[in-house]
């Protein structure tokens, strides 16, 4: 991924250089600064013979530590010519070609010093910072706040940066993408860390529309969606899965749970996850995600996927209290009256009346579900004790949904059959002792 990034930096950088070093005119008066920042400008003027041949010898050179060299003397020995962008430029890139990031940026530091407009000098600064930061540099924090300074930058200065002469408008469109991308990358990994969510997004979002394929751009988007209070789901799923499919082999397992349990806790299942992962890995226009079913819309379920006198005492607790008036009469009009057995826990007693948690989830918080009514009084030696689990019979008379209480009446102890005896073995007679 790296050296994916790297190249394109370096194909800008290349490309910028290799339309700006023709050689300078020599004994010619110096452009004036206005013409010199038109398109068509003549190029600029080194009056000194010395300096012509020293920038000259420098940027022929085709030894990359010969032209490192010359150029690094002629910065030394000339600072203030005219040509001294461009040589800060040149060196810049031959730094960059040969694999000296640090030198590399020092010296599009000083380029950008010297030229603060200077996109290509931002670009690589924007990245270089960025990407050094998300590699777990120590000094991440500085990096990343220097990355969106320069991000800034180059973005403000992009209406400035003037085609090249002799470039196409198609290669020209396609250098500006690279360096708004590069620029949108940092300004978002830098909001991102800051948990700045509302500047992260829309900076990352553009970014990974002009690079898909980017796993350093494309997780931290879907990590900005779904940080957000509350999350966006539908973009932070799809950009999760997307990362998945772009992911370094050894991260890909760990990403693809991640953006699957991020379905799940939205969608409250892992039905049709399949086909949104297998979209984002094909990069497929975006799929939306179906949230996870109302209480009302699974109470519905519930009733039509099992006949109401089939369903366990949880079920009918929860359509009768989050299930529409439809679907609650159905189930009520089933058991209403009926007599039905279970097993409860006791919450509290009385000779004619019970309090008892009937499903599991009241059972855990020790909350009363059932009002067991009997016709007659308990005897005293026959009443469980507070928390102790018992089978009863009742007839659900009425309820109320919230909170939920159902009252059953006829309540009767049920009694479990004793287990059978073991049998007796008796010996035949003379059988030894």
């Amino acid at each position: 991924m790296k050296k994916i990034l790297l190249t394109v930096v370096l194909g800008i950088a290349v490309g910028a250089v290799a339309q700006s070093t023709s050689q300078p005119a020599q004994g010619q008066p110096a452009t004036p600064p206005a013409q010199a920042a038109a398109p068509q400008a003549a190029a600029p003027v080194i009056k000194d013979p010395a300096e012509y041949n020293a920038y000259v010898a420098a940027v022929q050179a085709t030894d990359p530590n010969a032209k490192i060299s010359g150029l690094e003397a002629f910065l030394n020995q000339y600072p203030n010519s005219v040509m001294k962008n461009q040589a800060l430029e040149i060196l810049m890139q031959t730094y960059q070609q040969a694999g000296n990031a640090k030198k590399t940026m020092d010296t599009a530091t000083k380029l950008v010093t010297a030229d603060t407009c200077n996109v290509r000098a931002l670009a690589l600064l924007a990245y270089f910072d960025r990407v050094m930061a998300q590699g777990g540099d120590p000094n991440a924090k500085q990096l990343l706040a220097d990355g969106k300074k320069y991000g800034q930058q180059g973005l403000d200065c992009m209406p400035k940066f003037t085609k090249p002469e002799g470039t196409s408008d198609a290669d020209f469109q396609k250098t500006k993408d690279q360096m708004s991308g590069i620029f949108n990358a940092a300004i978002g990994i830098s909001a991102l860390q800051d948990k700045d969510y509302a500047a992260a997004i829309p900076a990352l979002r553009k970014t990974v529309d002009a690079n898909p394929a980017d796993f350093s751009v494309v997780y931290p988007l879907a990590l900005a969606y779904l940080g957000q209070t509350p999350p966006d789901y539908q973009n932070g799923i799809w950009f999760a899965g997307r990362a998945a499919a772009v992911a370094p082999a050894a991260a890909e397992p760990q990403i693809e749970k991640y953006a699957r349990g991020q379905y799940v806790k939205f969608h409250s299942a892992d039905d049709g996850w399949a086909e949104v992962l297998a979209g984002a890995k094909a990069n497929a226009a975006q799929m939306a995600i179906k949230p996870a079913p109302t209480p009302a819309e699974q109470a519905h379920k519930m009733v039509t996927d099992t006949a109401p006198d089939k369903m366990d005492f949880a079920t009918w607790e929860f359509v009768l209290t989050n299930g529409a008036q439809a679907d609650q009469d159905t189930v009520w009009n089933t058991i209403k009256g009926k007599a039905v057995q279970m097993n409860g826990t006791i919450m509290s007693t009385e000779p004619t009346e019970f309090q008892i948690a009937g499903s599991s989830d009241d059972i855990d918080a020790k909350k009363a579900d059932i009002t067991l009514k009997f016709e007659d009084k308990i005897p005293v030696k026959s009443i469980p004790k507070d928390g102790a689990s018992f089978d009863f019979q009742g007839e659900p008379a009425s309820y109320t949904s919230s909170p939920f209480m159902m009252v059953m009446e006829k309540g009767r102890l049920l009694t479990k059959p004793a287990p059978p005896k073991p049998p007796v073995h008796h010996k035949p007679a003379g059988a030894a002792k």
